[in-house]
């Protein structure tokens, strides 16, 4: 079976996202975000779009996109699913990281069995100021109107928060249920 694999851009939890996959059994590979497309679409059943400094270094992330394979973007991974759409990110008014309580709105494949609401960790130093036509907003807290999004038809979804660290509520349900999209592979 082919892996996940965990597209490293450069963020500080990426090696988090894939220990959290490897400590649930799931295959799981991390490449650099240079690696050429169709070296992607060849190698892995889905794609995890992780963090970064800036999406100027994001490399082919925004390539990776077009593969039709499932795809989670986490925290500058949504920035990088929000503006190839068409939507738009800009600087967060509280910024930082740290605990926030988010209220749930659709419980699609993504956000499958979790409650109304869960306490995450989230960095809102940039987010999601308009969703791109087409996507589904699944989640939204007092500071961020997009919390969560996603483009179901063709399994592509993305957080604000990090389910990869331990003060994010139940986190490791979302590679859970990333895992079982990716097995499932409607695309």
């Amino acid at each position: 079976m082919l892996p996940i694999y965990v597209i490293n851009n450069f963020g500080q939890f990426n090696h988090l996202i894939h220990r959290a996959l490897r400590d649930l059994e799931i295959d799981v590979s991390m490449v650099p975000n240079s690696t050429p497309p169709e070296q992607i679409s060849e190698g892995c059943r889905g794609i995890i779009l992780g963090g970064g400094p800036t999406i100027e270094r994001a490399g082919n992330s925004c390539l990776y996109l077009d593969l039709g394979l499932p795809v989670l973007g986490i925290c500058l991974g949504l920035h990088i699913i929000a503006t190839k759409f068409g939507g738009d990110v800009h600087q967060g008014p509280r910024g930082g990281y740290g605990p926030i309580e988010v209220e749930i709105c659709e419980h699609d494949d993504i956000l499958s069995g979790f409650p109304k609401k869960i306490n995450v960790w989230a960095s809102h130093a940039d987010e999601v100021s308009r969703i791109p036509e087409g996507f589904t907003c699944l989640a939204h807290s007092p500071i961020c109107s997009a919390e969560a999004i996603a483009l179901p038809k063709k399994h592509i979804y993305g957080l604000q928060w990090h389910p990869e660290v331990s003060h994010t509520f139940e986190g490791k349900r979302v590679f859970e249920n990333f895992n079982r999209i990716t097995l499932e592979n409607k695309v």
